[in-house]
C-alpha cells in the first residue's frame, strides 16, 4: 500500500511539472490577454488569479501600483509558485499613487492638494490612526499614510505650524529630511494635504507620491504556501503598527503561511514593517490597548495558546527563507515576526536605517525583531543604523545568530528578552557601543568580536513558555533569574573613542543607566555592577557572602581574550588579558564594508578548543542542546569566512588573525 501511495504521489508531481506554465506581465499588456510572452497581462494580480502549482510569472520593467495578493499555493518546496522580475529589468511594485496639481500657498514653501476620498478606494491611510500594543506615541495624531518626494518620505507634522516651521525631532537620524513635512485633514468626502517640500522645490515638476495601500505583496487570507518573490523593488506601503499581540501586516509577507522564499529584492519605505513573518488577526488583536484590563504580558500568553489551538506547528507555519535582500527606511522594523517566523532562515540581507525618523517608537523596533524565533537561523547579514540591531523576544529557542555584522545601532546590537534558550551567537562582529542586552538566559557567545558593553537584567516577574526541542509544543513556563549563559573564545574590547559618558575602560563599569538595569557577570564589559553580585548561590558563598541575595543560574566562561583593559569574568577559566588597544574599526567603501583590528600575542595565548554541542551542554530550564535545527550535533569549526579552524582555534571570528593590524572585507556591495 505504501509503495502504491508513493507511486501515485510521484505521478502527480510529474504531471504538475509537465503542466507548469510561465506567464508574463508588462506595462504594454492587457488583463484581457492570455499572459503569454507575446500577449502579456497588464497587472500582477491578474497573474495571481491564474497561477497554479509549479507556475511562474515574469514581470517586465516598469512601476506597478497595486497590492499583489497571491491566491493559490504551491504544493511543496520543490513545486512552488514563483513571482519574479525579468532578468536585467527594473520592476517596482508600489503601494502609492502619484499626485500632481499641488497649489503653492502664498510666498511660503508650503503647497496644498485636495484629493477626493474616492482617490484611495476602500483604504485611506490618511484616515487610519497609527495604533497598536506597545506603541509609544507622544501625539495621537499620527496616521499610517505617508508623502514621498522623489522616493524619500517626508515627516508628518501634527499641526499646520509644523508644516510652516518644521521642528526636527531630537533623536532623528534624518535631520535634513525632517525639514520637509506634511499635515493632513480628512473629512467625509476629501483629504487635504499641506506639504513643505523645501526651498525652491516645485512638487509639480518632481515625483510626488502618497501611500494608498497597506501592503504591496501580501495575501488577503492566511494559508497561501510555497510562494517565491524574487528580484523586485518593493516600496511605499502603509501597514499599521505590528506588535506580537495583533495582526502583523508588512509591506510584504506570507500572512500566516508556510514555505515562502523572499529573495534578491530591494524593500523600502514601509510606514512600519518591511517583511512580516508574523501572526494572523484571529489569535488576538490589540486587546491590551483596547480593553486596558490585563497586562500586555498576559495578552501575549493568550495569543500563544490561541495560536497553538489554531494549528501553530511546523507542518503548517513558518519555514521561510529571507535572503539577499536590501531592506531600509522601515520605521518600525526591517523584519518582524511573532510565531510565524518559526524554523526560518534569514541570510545575506543588508538591513539598515530602520526606525530612523524617530517620530514614534515602541517596544517592537529594530532591524530585525522576532518573537518565538524557534529554530530560526540568522546568518551573514549586515544590521546597521537601527535602534536595535537584532531583538529576540520570548521563546528564542534553538535560535542561531552566526556571521553577522552589527554597527551603529543606537540601543544595542543584540537583545535577548525573556527567552530561556538555547540561543547560539557565534562568529559575529558587534561594534556598537552597546553590544548585548541579556534579559533572559541560555545564550552562548562563541568566537565573536564584542566591542561594546553587556547589560544584564533579571526578569523575575514574567513567566514565558519554553518548548520541546525543535517543536512548537509548549513544555512549561518559567521566569528569569538570569545566568545559564556561555562565553567561549571571544575577543572583548571597548573602543577608546566611544562617545559613552562615565566609562572607565580599566574596570568596565558604566553607571549611566538607572538602577533598573542591574549588572552581572562581574566585569567582562558589563555595566552597573552592583553589590550584592547576582551570582549563583555557590559563587556568592565562595565570594564570602554568607547570605546570598538571590538565585542566579551558573555561568560557563572560558578562554576569552580581553583588550583595552577590559576585565575578565571573575570565575572564568583561562582568560587572557591585554591592556593593548585592539583598535577595532569599520569602514564603508564603494565596494564593501571593511573591518580593521590590531592584536598582540594575547590571541595566541588563549587555551582554546573547538566548541561543540557537547562542550556547550544543556540549558537549565528549557533542557535544550545547542545543536542544528534537525537535531544533529554541531561544531563551531569554521570561521566568519568559512575557513576551517585549527584544533586550537584563534579567538574571535577570524581564523587568519595575525599579530599587528588586520583588515577584512566583511561585506561586498
Amino acid at each position: 500500500m505504501r509503495k502504491l501511495l508513493l507511486l501515485i504521489s510521484a505521478v502527480l508531481i510529474a504531471s504538475v511539472s509537465l503542466s507548469a506554465r510561465e506567464y508574463h506581465v508588462a506595462k504594454t499588456g492587457s488583463d484581457q490577454n492570455d499572459g503569454s510572452a507575446e500577449a502579456p497581462f497588464l497587472t500582477i494580480n491578474k497573474a495571481a488569479m491564474v497561477l497554479k502549482t509549479g507556475d511562474t510569472v515574469t514581470v517586465h520593467a516598469g512601476i506597478y501600483r497595486e497590492w499583489v495578493q497571491p491566491r493559490n499555493s504551491g504544493a511543496d518546496v520543490y513545486h512552488r509558485i514563483t513571482y519574479r522580475a525579468a532578468e536585467g529589468e527594473e520592476v517596482w511594485i508600489k503601494g502609492s499613487e502619484e499626485v500632481t496639481g499641488w497649489v503653492k500657498q502664498g510666498r511660503t514653501d508650503v503647497w496644498k492638494v485636495v484629493l477626493p476620498n474616492s482617490f484611495f478606494g476602500d483604504f485611506n491611510p490618511f484616515a487610519e490612526p497609527l495604533v497598536g500594543d506597545w506603541l509609544s506615541q507622544t501625539n495621537s495624531a499620527y496616521v499610517v499614510g505617508d508623502v514621498f518626494l522623489n522616493n524619500v518620505s517626508l515627516f508628518q507634522a501634527t499641526t499646520m505650524e509644523g508644516v510652516q516651521e518644521p521642528v526636527i525631532p531630537r533623536n532623528t537620524r534624518k535631520p535634513e529630511e525632517a525639514k520637509r513635512t506634511w499635515y493632513v485633514e480628512v473629512t467625509d468626502t476629501q483629504t487635504t494635504i499641506w506639504a513643505n517640500f523645501g526651498p525652491g522645490v516645485n512638487p509639480n515638476k518632481e515625483l510626488v507620491e502618497v501611500t494608498s495601500r497597506p501592503a504591496v505583496f501580501f495575501p488577503a487570507l492566511p494559508g497561501v504556501n510555497y510562494i517565491t518573490v524574487k528580484g523586485f523593488h518593493l516600496s511605499q506601503a502603509a501597514p499599521n503598527w505590528a506588535p506580537p499581540t495583533a495582526f502583523q501586516m508588512g509591506l510584504i509577507g506570507p500572512h500566516w503561511s508556510k514555505g515562502w522564499i523572499i529573495e534578491d529584492n530591494v524593500i523600502s519605505n514601509s510606514k512600519c514593517v518591511g517583511i512580516s513573518l508574523g501572526k494572523d488577526r484571529a489569535s488576538g488583536q490589540n486587546r491590551w490597548t483596547i480593553e486596558r484590563t490585563l497586562s500586555g504580558f498576559n495578552r501575549e500568553l493568550e495569543v500563544i495558546f490561541q495560536a497553538e489551538d489554531m494549528g501553530w506547528k511546523k507542518e503548517n507555519i513558518g519555514s521561510h527563507i529571507i535572503r539577499n535582500n536590501e531592506i531600509f527606511d522601515c520605521e518600525q522594523a526591517g523584519i518582524v515576526g511573532h510565531l510565524g517566523c518559526v524554523f526560518s532562515l534569514i541570510e545575506n540581507n543588508y538591513i539598515h536605517d530602520c526606525n530612523a525618523k524617530r517620530q514614534y517608537s515602541g517596544a517592537e523596533v529594530g532591524c530585525i525583531k522576532l518573537h518565538a524565533a524557534i529554530d530560526v537561523v540568522i546568518r551573514n547579514n549586515v544590521l546597521e543604523n537601527g535602534y536595535n540591531g537584532l531583538w529576540l523576544d520570548w521563546q528564542g529557542i534553538g535560535t542561531r545568530v552566526s556571521g553577522n555584522v552589527f554597527f551603529n545601532n543606537d540601543h544595542t546590537d543584540i537583545w535577548t528578552e525573556v527567552t530561556h534558550g538555547p540561543c547560539l551567537v557565534d562568529n559575529n562582529i558587534m561594534l556598537s557601543p552597546d553590544a548585548f542586552l541579556e534579559w533572559g538566559q541560555g545564550a552562548a557567545f562563541v568566537h565573536n568580536i564584542i566591542s561594546g558593553y553587556i547589560t544584564f537584567h533579571p526578569v523575575t516577574e514574567r513567566y514565558t513558555p519554553y518548548h520541546a526541542p525543535h517543536s512548537t509544543k509548549i513544555v512549561g513556563v518559567m521566569n528569569f533569574p538570569g545566568g545559564d549563559d556561555r562565553y567561549f573564545n571571544n575577543i572583548f574590547t571597548i573602543a577608546p573613542d566611544s562617545t559613552l559618558e562615565n566609562k572607565d575602560a580599566g574596570t568596565s563599569v558604566y553607571n549611566e543607566r538607572p538602577p533598573y538595569y542591574e549588572g552581572i557577570y562581574n566585569d567582562m564589559n558589563t555595566r552597573n555592577v552592583t553589590n550584592p553580585l547576582l551570582l549563583s548561590f555557590n559563587e556568592q558563598m565562595a565570594a564570602g557572602n554568607s547570605q546570598p541575595a538571590r538565585f542566579q543560574l551558573a555561568m560557563r566562561v572560558a578562554n576569552n581574550v580581553y583588550y583595552n583593559g577590559v576585565k575578565n569574568y571573575t570565575w572564568e577559566t583561562n582568560p587572557v588579558s591585554s591592556r593593548a588597544d585592539a583598535k577595532v574599526s569599520l569602514e564603508k567603501r564603494e565596494d564593501g564594508i571593511y573591518v580593521k583590528i590590531t592584536v598582540d600575542n594575547a590571541v595566541n595565548q588563549a587555551q582554546t578548543s573547538i566548541i561543540t554541542t557537547d562542550s556547550l551542554g544543556k540549558t537549565y530550564y528549557s533542557n535544550g542542546y545547542y545543536e542544528n535545527p534537525d537535531g544533529t550535533k554541531l561544531a563551531i569549526d569554521k570561521d566568519f569566512f568559512g575557513t576551517v579552524r585549527a584544533p586550537k582555534p584563534t579567538p574571535g571570528p577570524f581564523e587568519n588573525l595575525s599579530q599587528g593590524e588586520n583588515e577584512f572585507c566583511v561585506w561586498k556591495f
